[in-house]
Formats: structure tokens, sequence, C-alpha cells
């Protein structure tokens, strides 16, 4: 498991709202990205070591991440990865994909024309910073054109439900997914179109299919990523038997 960078430790707490957050979420995004495979073990001494943090976020961390789903508690043995399919992350993006559309046709309905100003602004900005591929400014206005369609009309229990269901994107690998940056394009520019010609079923289609296109990418990561890893210890259990055999 790779140490995050230097700097988002120093903010971690600030960004996070609290190192239990930030543990919980460096934990819950390696895991949707495959790279922590189901039933691994995970030791809060050496999470707290990596993360440079004490044990006790680490460990509430955890029982969050239990409560979750994403780890299981195993009796005088900490805690494991709990076992999670492709088929379940494109379950969560179908369910996810009803609300945002819903969220996008109300939007399209009640749209300000300063709210489509700014709209407008980060669909450009995240197109430019597409071009010049700059991925952390990718994910940023990304994060913050969903942010605001979602907050265009005052639905707290629609958003409720898409930051559940946020817990299932893992930001900060998402730009780096084969084929998101190109389907973050295009499916923003449907989703754009519809609001600026205040059609609400148009907008509703675009932002659910762009949230199932997402899910299909992250399954197929997952997927791709679960079974090298299998591959791999596969390839380094055979490799220790021959040592073995060779000894």
């Amino acid at each position: 498991m790779p140490l995050p960078p230097d700097e988002r430790l120093e903010d971690a707490a600030r960004r996070y709202g609290s190192m239990r957050s930030f543990a919980a979420e460096y934990l819950r995004e390696r895991i949707i990205s495959g790279v922590l495979l189901p039933g691994e073990s995970l030791q809060i001494d050496e999470i707290a070591q990596r993360l440079k943090v004490s044990a006790t976020p680490v460990r509430e961390a955890l029982q969050s991440l239990r409560v979750e789903g994403f780890v299981d508690g195993v009796r005088g043995q900490g805690f494991r990865v709990h076992p999670i399919t492709a088929a379940d992350i494109e379950d969560v993006f179908l369910v996810h994909a009803n609300v945002a559309g819903e969220l996008a046709a109300r939007a399209a309905r009640s749209i300000s024309d300063e709210q489509l100003r700014v709209l407008e602004a980060l669909h450009y900005e995240l197109l430019a910073a597409a071009v010049r591929g700059d991925v952390e400014a990718l994910e940023a206005r990304n994060n913050e054109f969903h942010h605001l369609l979602n907050h265009i009309v005052d639905a707290p229990r629609l958003r409720w439900l898409v930051a559940l269901f946020s817990k299932y994107v893992p930001r900060n690998f998402y730009a780096q997914i084969e084929g998101w940056p190109e389907a973050t394009r295009a499916d923003h520019t449907q989703i754009i179109d519809a609001i600026k010609a205040r059609d609400a079923e148009a907008a509703r289609h675009a932002a659910s299919e762009h949230i199932i296109h997402s899910g299909e990418l992250l399954a197929a990561h997952f997927r791709s990523a679960t079974a090298a890893a299998s591959v791999s210890d596969a390839s380094g259990s055979a490799a220790s038997a021959q040592a073995r055999t060779d000894a």
C-alpha cells in the first residue's frame, strides 16, 4: 500500500475534517480501486505508520469502514478487506444514476442564469484541464461541477444518498482510470447542453448515462487490478514453492 504524497498528509485534517476521515478515505479508495484485495489483512499499526498518524484514528476508520461494508472485523486477527466484486460496483452506480438523473432534471427546470454561467465555466475549465493533461485540476473541476449541479435545487435527502454512493468513487484515482477523462469530456458536454436547453428529460438521461458509464469504467478497472494482483500472488507462491523445492 503506497504512501500518499507528503503534502496531503500535512493538511489532511483540514481537508477531510479529521485524521479518522482521512484514514478511512485512504483505505476506502484503495479497496475500491483494487489495490487492497478481498480478504487482505489490515494491520492497524502498519497503516498508522504508513500514514504517519497514531493508531487511534486508524482503528476508528476501520470501524467506520466495517459499518459501511468495506472491511470485516475478525476476532483476534483485526480487520480484513470485505469481498467486493465489480458487479457490486456497477450495482451501486446504477442506483446512483437514478438519483443523479433526478437532480439533473430538477436543475434543468430551476437553474438561474448565474448558476448556469458558473456551471458552464467549470465545464470549460474541466475541458481545458483534460486537454493539457492536468489530472489534479481535472478531478477538482469535476468534483466542483457535480457539487454545484447537485445543489441547484433544495433536495437534501437526494444529496444524502449521493454522499453515500460517493463512497464508491475513488476521487484520487479516478483520473487515472483508462477512458475516464475522455468519457468525462463527452458526458459533461451532453449534460451542460441539456441544462442550457432547460430540457429536464435530456438532462436526466445525460446525467444518468454519465454515472452508469463511470461505474462501468471503474468496474473494468477493478476487474483488471484484482486479476493482475491474483496472477502476481500466484506467481509469487509458485516461485516460493520452487525455491523451497530447490533448497
